[in-house]
């Protein structure tokens, strides 16, 4: 999110429902819980969505693209997106980027970026880091040596 409003792009934040309150401490112009049918009923038409959730999630977001527009995705395409060939499915894939981290990295030491942490776990109890996420936490758990 913080890279796409850096390049000018109007940003919606899709959470989950009890993470609603925490994204209003985000830079975006707009907040949806994509676990919300009528929340998701009521989103307008999209020019693009980029997907890190995959499964019923992304294939309800696909139904939100503009024909023309683009649904990209770390986790690959949907499996209804053959009902949306009007929209271009892309692969999103990390590159290594130094000057793209210094902007990122300047902008936590601002105050401009923050990535809520909901737990820190040594690395010897990464079992328990992935209960954690199992249960959906709202926030990253991170591991540290």
């Amino acid at each position: 999110m913080f890279t796409a409003k850096s390049l000018g792009a109007k940003v919606i934040a899709g959470v989950r429902k009890k993470q609603l309150q925490q994204a209003e401490a985000l830079n975006v112009d707009g907040i949806v819980a994509v676990d919300d049918q009528q929340a998701l009923a009521s989103l307008k038409k999209l020019d693009a969505v980029a997907d890190a959730v995959d499964g019923a999630t992304a294939e309800l977001l696909i139904r939100k693209v503009n024909a023309g527009g683009i649904f990209a995705s770390v986790l690959g395409p949907p499996e209804n997106a053959a009902d949306y060939a009007s929209v271009k499915v892309i692969p999103i894939y990390a590159q290594a980027d130094a000057k793209a981290l210094l902007e990122m990295a300047t902008a936590v030491v601002e105050g401009k970026l923050t990535i809520p942490i909901a737990a820190k776990k040594s690395l010897k109890d990464a079992a328990e880091a992935h209960a954690i996420v199992a249960k959906g936490p709202n926030g990253k758990v991170l591991l540290v040596p």
